[in-house]
Formats: C-alpha cells, sequence, structure tokens
C-alpha cells in the first residue's frame, strides 16, 4: 500500500484571521469502511477523489505558486490490546511551530495541534476507519504492518504575487499506510542534486525542500536503487540526508554517527529517538560531520530513519562509480536492534518506558 491518496473521511481544519484560530471537524462523504472496501476500484477511487475537494478554499495561492508551506508526517499506530497509539506527537507538534515560524506563518499553537492529531484518529476510528493489530507483524519486525499515517499541513489564502502568507489554514488529515520502502532492493546511491543550501529552508519541513527529493529518488529508481543520498551544497563531500530520511553509519570502531544538524538538515523526530535508544544501550553516538570517503570506507552497518522508513538498512551505496557494501548486504545486528527496539515500543510488545506513546482511542 504505501502512500496513497485514500484519506479517512473525517479531518481537522483551523483558519488563522487576526490574532485567533477557527477550528472545526469536517465529516466528508463516506460509507462503512467495509462497504468502501467492497466496492469496484473505480467507484471507491472517484468517492475517495470527493474527500480531496474543498471548493470554499483558493485554488490559486502563495501554497500553490510557490511551494510556500509547510507539514509534518506521524502516525498512529494498531497496539496489541486493540487500541490505536500515535508516536510522539509533542515533538512534531514542536518541529511544525517552528517550521510556521521559519516560514514567516504565525505559528500553529502546539497543545492544538496535538489534540487535533488524537481526535481526528479517534472520530475516524469510531466510523471503523482504522487498522487492528496482526500478530503476524511479529515476524518480520513490522516492517509490512499497518498504521494510520496523519498528516498535518498548512495552506495559504489567495495570492499571485510573491509574499508570505498570514492567514493560514491547518489541516490535519489520515490515510492508511503500510511499509515505505518496496522490499527487495535496500541500496543506495549519492545524488548529484543538491537538497538545501546554507541560510536556506533546509532545516524547515517545507513543501518546496521535496521537489528536488522527489526529482533524486525518481532517477536513483530509474538506476536500479532504493534510495539516494545527497551531500552538502558547499564542498560536495559530507553527507546530509535521504530523499525523505535521515541517516546513520554504525562504524567498525563502534561509534554510531549520524550527520550534525544545522540549517540544512531536517531535525527528524525518528531521528532524536533513536540516538537515545543507542545511548540507553551504551553505544556512543556521534552528531558530527561524516565525509563520504569515511563513511563507504569505515561503515560496518548503515541504516535510514523516518517516520515511513522507521529505520530501514541500506545494503550499499554507491558514489560515482565506487560501491561500498555494509555487512554482507545483510541487516546487521545493530541496526535490527534499533528496529526492533522501535517498532515495539510503537506497537506495544515492549514497555513505553519513555513515555513516547499518546492513546487516541
Amino acid at each position: 500500500m504505501a502512500f496513497a491518496l485514500n484519506s479517512y473521511p473525517v479531518l481537522f481544519r483551523a483558519k488563522y484571521s487576526g490574532e485567533t484560530w477557527k477550528e472545526e471537524y469536517l465529516e466528508k462523504p463516506h460509507k462503512t469502511a467495509e462497504e468502501e472496501t467492497a466496492m469496484p476500484d473505480s467507484e471507491r477511487q472517484k468517492l475517495e477523489n470527493s474527500r480531496n475537494l474543498f471548493g470554499d478554499m483558493p485554488l490559486v495561492n502563495y501554497t500553490t505558486q510557490y511551494g510556500l508551506g509547510c507539514f509534518e508526517g506521524l502516525k498512529a499506530l494498531p497496539q496489541k490490546n486493540g487500541g490505536l497509539a500515535i508516536f510522539r506527537p509533542d515533538r512534531n507538534a514542536a518541529r511544525f511551530y517552528k517550521s510556521m515560524k521559519g516560514l514567516f506563518m504565525p505559528p500553529f499553537p502546539e497543545e492544538t495541534f496535538v489534540r487535533a492529531c488524537v481526535e481526528t484518529v479517534r472520530r475516524n476510528a469510531e466510523l471503523g476507519f482504522r487498522p487492528y493489530y496482526k500478530k503476524e507483524w511479529e515476524k518480520d519486525s513490522f516492517m509490512t504492518a499497518d498504521s494510520v499515517y496523519i498528516r498535518p499541513f498548512t495552506y495559504a489564502e489567495g495570492g499571485i504575487g510573491v509574499n508570505i502568507c498570514r492567514e493560514p489554514w491547518v489541516m490535519v488529515i489520515c490515510t492508511p499506510v503500510s511499509s515505505y520502502f518496496s522490499g527487495g532492493n535496500s541500496d543506495a546511491v549519492v545524488s548529484g542534486r543538491i537538497r538545501a543550501t546554507p541560510k536556506g529552508t533546509g532545516w524547515i519541513k517545507a513543501c518546496s525542500n521535496y521537489v528536488i527529493a522527489a526529482l533524486a529518488k525518481h532517477e536513483a529508481a530509474d538506476a536500479g536503487y532504493m534510495e539516494c543520498v545527497f551531500l552538502d551544497a558547499v564542498y560536495r563531500k559530507y553527507v546530509e540526508e535521504g530523499s525523505s530520511c535521515n541517516i546513520f553509519f554504525y562504524l567498525k570502531s563502534g561509534e554510531l554517527v549520524t550527520p550534525e544538524l544545522g540549517d540544512t538538515i531536517l531535525p527528524g523526530i525518528t531521528r532524536s529517538s533513536i540516538i537515545e535508544l543507542a545511548r540507553d544501550r551504551g553505544i556512543k553516538v556521534s552528531e558530527r560531520k561524516i565525509d563520504i570517503d569515511e563513511a563507504m570506507e569505515e561503515t560496518k552497518e548503515c541504516f535510514v530513519s523516518g517516520t515511513a522508513a522507521g529505520a530501514t538498512p541500506i545494503a550499499s551505496l554507491t558514489n560515482q562509480g565506487k560501491k561500498a557494501v555494509f555487512n554482507g548486504g545483510k541487516t546487521g545486528e545493530f541496526t535490527a536492534y534499533i528496529r526492533d527496539a522501535l517498532k515495539g515500543i510503537q506497537y506495544g510488545t515492549l514497555p513505553d518506558s519513555k513515555g513516547w506513546m499518546v492513546g487516541a482511542t
């Protein structure tokens, strides 16, 4: 399934006007979850498309014309006890606040963000639009497990000249999602493109940032790779990110390295969680610059991290025709530990001693 535009019927919308946010929950046309599943594909697609239409929102605005907007991605995960719980929504709320502020928008209150995500998931679940825990997911460490993907995003007021957004909408929608990366290929290649430049918006989860990422990932896929990796814009030698994920290198020395945060790297919520889990295990974790030569020559295991990716192993990395294979092309012991610890907490098979999960049902 991965990502698909088959959003659940209930969504949240807030509009900024003056100094206040006007909030509402909208219930778009739908049948029961079971009836929709049984519908012919063409009919179901029409129904799902109708949920994505909003006649009272301007088509021509600073978002559609210039990509001036930001978004978040987080998940509500089926729990072994039958409920749904959201992974660290407070951290997404804080990043969303900073992103909007960085784009000179009035920032959305963090507590409202969390409440909107929880309530939107809950209302959809009450209508039957939700996944349920399956024991079989444990066999592959939840790599193919289902979850609810929550997408909060901004949408600008009408405008055609280059300008900032002063009266945005904030929307929260939910869609079903499964594994992000397809199985069978976990090779990566260094892209010749530049994702972000100093003094730019790389640290913001801005819509415009993902144009280059989409192009680079498409080029990588055409060349037979699962993922692409970006180098820095200035020296063209320091590793920064994947197409839509942070990256980690577990070195032969036992040090876990991930590129240090700055104005060109997105501060991932999964990234910070992995750093905490690794340190809990006594692993030396360094947030520092790592050049492509060190990454390829000294790495024992490599993986990427993100809301969609979780902790996904990278079997090899190719740069300018030179290929480095990590751990014989197989998932390493440390990568597996991080993946299993993270997924176990998220799906409720391991204790949530850190209080990361927020119940939605």
